[in-house]
């Protein structure tokens, strides 16, 4: 049983730890996207005028 806990707790660990790093990349991808849109935006507005 304890063997079988330990393994448990293990993989529950990992499995936070790459959900933590998915979440920061898809976190930081949106704001990276967001900034590059805004840089187009401006971009587009620019040479309309």
């Amino acid at each position: 049983m304890i063997a079988f806990l330990n393994s448990f707790f293990s993989y529950l660990l990992l499995f936070v730890v790459m959900a933590a790093i998915a979440g920061t990349g898809i976190f930081v991808g949106i704001t990276m996207r967001k900034k590059k849109n805004l840089s187009e935006e401006t971009k587009t507005v620019d040479e309309a005028q």
